[in-house]
């Protein structure tokens, strides 16, 4: 058993119109063996009763303006605000599948020189077929306990805040903040753990234009963080068109190639030519286009039916899964 107890631990969560998602990731975390001391929302101008529900949850309430907003100025807003000295971070769209997930995250920096730790992520019945093959790419089924690679990613992860406080995040970058953060941490000697057993369902909801405005932003700040990293027409197209195939065979083996057909070159087009797009846009962006970056169109709604064959602990539309069975 770690010593997680030992530790005080804040979760800080960014949101922003999270109210058809932030109730059932604060009644997640809330169901954990390893409960939180703290968490920190950090909500930059939510119009609809994603505040409310948080306040109503307990949680402490960090704004910032839009204006002001960048992924990594709002993460280092509620670090600040955070008492922990381990920081749960997560995407207000997020929710935990096991009770155990905070014992397995918090219990990865029990081990020697580990500064960072991120989990799982998995799709549900929303989840275009192409993305859900992006997230089984980037994160697998074993744990990883000394990645080697300056990978994480902060809409499941977690720091420690002395690591945060020798560095912490690039506030002006567009994106990939947490690859950044860790690229930093490597090069001070720290470790990073991948944990696979903490995985959390990401929703992810969103239109062809708002995938490729993400693309986008994350190869604009890709661009800056890994030197000489370029990404010409040429090989766009023939990533895109390579992971159509790919994606059109796995679909087949899986008996889904008849509803992907459309999705799947529309997700890999948009993939592909918003990274294009933002390796050779000009490192000076101007107050508009962060804006669209930063503020896209309200996801829709939608729940996840329980995974079969797994025991729910409770209802209220949240499927928390018992880890020790």
């Amino acid at each position: 058993m770690s010593n997680e107890r030992q530790r005080r631990i804040s979760a800080v969560i960014r949101a922003y119109n999270e109210d058809k998602h932030i109730g059932r990731l604060l009644k997640g975390l809330e169901q954990q063996t390893v409960k939180l001391d703290e968490i920190i929302l950090v909500d930059s101008g939510s119009t609809d009763d994603t505040v409310a529900i948080a306040r109503a949850a307990g949680c402490t309430i960090v704004p910032i303006a839009k204006e002001e907003f960048s992924f990594g100025r709002a993460l280092n807003r509620g670090c600040e605000a955070a008492s922990g000295d381990v920081l749960l971070i997560l995407s207000a769209h997020v929710y935990p599948l096991y009770d155990t997930y905070i014992e397995q995250m918090v219990g990865a920096f029990d081990r020697n020189r580990t500064a960072i730790a991120y989990g799982r992520q998995v799709g549900d019945e929303r989840t275009k077929f192409s993305e859900s093959r992006v997230m089984l790419k980037w994160f697998p089924t074993q744990n990883i306990w000394d990645q080697e690679h300056p990978f994480s990613n902060n809409a499941n992860a977690a720091i420690l805040r002395s690591t945060w406080a020798e560095s912490p995040y690039d506030e002006s970058l567009t994106g990939l903040e947490d690859l950044d953060f860790a690229k930093k941490a490597i090069q001070r000697g720290h470790r990073i753990a991948y944990i696979a057993d903490a995985p959390v369902v990401h929703v992810h909801e969103e239109t062809w234009n708002i995938t490729r405005n993400r693309y986008r932003r994350e190869a604009i700040a890709y661009a800056r963080i890994m030197d000489d990293s370029k990404l010409s027409l040429a090989k766009a197209l023939a990533l895109a068109l390579s992971n159509i195939v790919g994606d059109y065979v796995d679909a087949a083996k899986a008996n889904r190639l008849r509803g992907n057909l459309a999705s799947i070159p529309l997700f890999r087009s948009a993939q592909f030519i918003g990274a294009w797009e933002g390796f050779r846009q000009p490192t000076n962006i101007s107050t508009q286009l962060l804006e669209r970056f930063y503020y896209p169109a309200d996801r829709q709604s939608g729940e996840l039916p329980p995974a079969p064959g797994r025991k729910i602990l409770y209802s209220d539309d949240v499927p928390l899964i018992h880890g020790r069975e």
